[in-house]
C-alpha cells in the first residue's frame, strides 16, 4: 500500500539545523523522487525549524521559495540542513541544503513571515486568467460520485503510468471539451487518499499537473502519440499569497502555461486558486526536456547529474 502524502513528505528533526526525510517509489517519476515531493519536504523543513528553532521569529508562513536542483536523487533516505541566513522582524530567510550518500544535490532559500500580523496596502487588480477556464467551477460531489460533471472530466487514462508512478496518487480532473489552448493545461486535483491540501502541500501541487508537451507535440506531429519523456526540474519558484485554513482543503485549481519550449528546455508558469477563485500561490519553473531512459539510466562513477 502507497504511504500517504503525509507520510510521504514526514521529516525528522535530528538536531536543531538537521533534518532527515525518506523518499518512497510510489512517489516518484521512475526512479526520481518528483519534484513537487521535495518541494513540499522543504516546506516542511522550514515549518518545523520555525516552529521549533526558530519559534521566538513568530514567523510560520512560508512566501517565498526558490529551489535549485543540482543533481537527480533517488529513492531512499536524503538528509536536510539548514543555515539560518537572515532573522527580521518582519521577514527571515533560511537556506536549505539536501545530500544522499554524500552528495549535495538540491538547495534552496525559504522565507518566512507572519501573514495574519501583516499589515499594509492592499488593493484589488484587474487580473483573471485569460483565457478563462470552464466556468461556473466544478460541481466536486458530482465529481466524486463518478456522474458526468458538464464540464470536467477526470483523467483516467494516465499516460506511462508505469514510469509516472506519481499519477496514481492524484485524481484529477480536465475540461471536458479540451484544453482551451495549446501549451496551456487546466486542471481541478484532489490527493487520491482524501487527504487535504495545507500550504506545505501547495509545494506539491504547483509541480503536478498534465504535461504541456503531449498536446504540443501532438498539434506538432498530426495527433501522434509522443514518446516517453521526462521533465527534470532545474529551477523552482514559488510565491505564496494565501494561508490555507489549518484543517486544509479538499481541492484546488491549476493553470500551467509555457511560453516557449526550445532546444530541450521550457519555461512554466503555474497559478494555483481555491474554490472561491483566490490566488493560493503562483510559481515559475524552469525545467529540461529528455528521454525517460535518462531517468531510469545507472549512475556514473557515483554521480547524479540529470
Amino acid at each position: 500500500m502507497a504511504p500517504t502524502f503525509a507520510e510521504a513528505t514526514a521529516i525528522t528533526a535530528t538536531d536543531s539545523h538537521t533534518y532527515t526525510a525518506n523518499f518512497n517509489t510510489e512517489w516518484c517519476v521512475g526512479s526520481v523522487p518528483h519534484g513537487g515531493v521535495v518541494t513540499s519536504v522543504f516546506l516542511r523543513v522550514a515549518a518545523t525549524h520555525f516552529r521549533t528553532t526558530l519559534a521566538a521569529q513568530n514567523q510560520p508562513h512560508t512566501i517565498s521559495l526558490h529551489i535549485e536542483f543540482l543533481r537527480r536523487t533517488q529513492e531512499g533516505p536524503a538528509t536536510l540542513v539548514v543555515r539560518d541566513i537572515k532573522l527580521g522582524r518582519q521577514t527571515s530567510t533560511i537556506h536549505v541544503a539536501l545530500s544522499q550518500d554524500g552528495r549535495e544535490e538540491i538547495v534552496g532559500y525559504i522565507t518566512q513571515s507572519n501573514v495574519d500580523t501583516e499589515t499594509g496596502l492592499s488593493l484589488k487588480t484587474l487580473w483573471s486568467l485569460d483565457p478563462p477556464p470552464p466556468s461556473p467551477p466544478a460541481d466536486f460531489a458530482v465529481l466524486l460520485a463518478g456522474g458526468k460533471e458538464p464540464r470536467w472530466v477526470e483523467l483516467t487514462n494516465k499516460p506511462f503510468p508505469k514510469f509516472r508512478k506519481i499519477a496514481h496518487r492524484v485524481r484529477t480532473f480536465l475540461p471536458r471539451d479540451g484544453q482551451v489552448l495549446p501549451g496551456l493545461a487546466d486542471e481541478w486535483v484532489r490527493l487520491d487518499s482524501g487527504e487535504r491540501f495545507t500550504n506545505e502541500s501547495v509545494g506539491f501541487v504547483c509541480d503536478h499537473f498534465p504535461s504541456i508537451i503531449d498536446g504540443l507535440w501532438r498539434k506538432a506531429e498530426g495527433n501522434k502519440s509522443p514518446p516517453p519523456f521526462w521533465f527534470p526540474t532545474v529551477v523552482l519558484n514559488l510565491d505564496v499569497k494565501k494561508v490555507l485554513p489549518p484543517e486544509g482543503v479538499e481541492w484546488l485549481f491549476v493553470r500551467v502555461r509555457t511560453k516557449s519550449v526550445k532546444n530541450g528546455r521550457m519555461d512554466l508558469e503555474v497559478v494555483v486558486l481555491d474554490e472561491t477563485g483566490e490566488v493560493v500561490a503562483l510559481s515559475h519553473h524552469i525545467a529540461l526536456i529528455v528521454g525517460a531512459e535518462r531517468n531510469m539510466a545507472a549512475r556514473r562513477n557515483g554521480e547524479t547529474k540529470i
